[in-house]
């Protein structure tokens, strides 16, 4: 049987999504190399995004993988074709380290120039949907329909509501205790705040008094 090594790419953000975690790429490779007649001497897993011109410096598994396979003089297999990368210029950049790559979902016998035709119609294609999603979001701006997740800013609202009602009721609470403080002599920012120290009075983030603190307690009330 011949040699194979494998990689396997995720990104923090892709992990979850379907054909793309790290087990179904396994399960996928498992597939080809039995149905291809090859046996895997290896994998190289990593968890990093393949954008950018400088990916494979910030991809040490991929430099390891090509390593390995340059030493059998075997192919790298992956999965999916942007497991490698979703940029055809990178993509090319590899074809100069001599290593050949197959990918288990366009079969073994797609040669090193229809691996850049599929490269090249991806990244096409990815840049009219890229288009595409602009155009329609201008649209639907113009035509006034407002962007965003509406439940994500339901949620933000009550957040932002129910931080400003702790807020006032805390304030609502430490205010007499200022009162009193000024009452006793307590004439400046920084004296009131150490009475309160004084009394264990506490922050409303369980920390000690400052002069802003104060000020700002003073501020809700006026």
């Amino acid at each position: 049987m011949s040699a194979l090594v494998n990689y396997v790419r995720v990104s923090t953000s892709q992990q979850g999504r379907s054909g793309l975690g790290i087990e179904a790429q396994r399960q996928t490779l498992a597939r080809f190399a039995e149905t291809e007649g090859f046996e895997a001497v290896s994998e190289y897993v990593e968890v990093e995004t393949g954008k950018g011109a400088d990916a494979l410096d910030r991809r040490p598994q991929l430099a390891a993988a090509l390593a390995e396979a340059r030493k059998l003089k075997c192919p790298v297999a992956v999965a999916k074709l942007d497991r490698l990368s979703r940029d055809v210029h990178f993509i090319s950049g590899l074809m100069a380290h001599r290593v050949p790559f197959l990918v288990a979902e366009l079969g073994r016998d797609v040669d090193p120039f229809m691996i850049h035709i599929y490269a090249a119609l991806a990244e096409k294609e990815r840049a009219l949907i890229s288009q595409r999603t602009k155009a329609a979001l201008k649209a639907a701006k113009a035509r006034g329909v407002r962007l965003g997740n509406p439940q994500l800013a339901k949620a933000r609202t009550f957040a932002t509501a129910r931080i400003k009602a702790d807020a006032e009721k805390f304030a609502a609470n430490v205010l007499p205790v200022i009162r009193e403080a000024q009452k006793g002599g307590a004439a400046s920012l920084r004296a009131i705040a150490k009475v309160l120290n004084d009394r264990g009075v506490r922050t409303a983030r369980g920390g000690k008094w400052a002069a802003p603190q104060v000020r700002d307690i003073l501020l809700r009330a006026s």
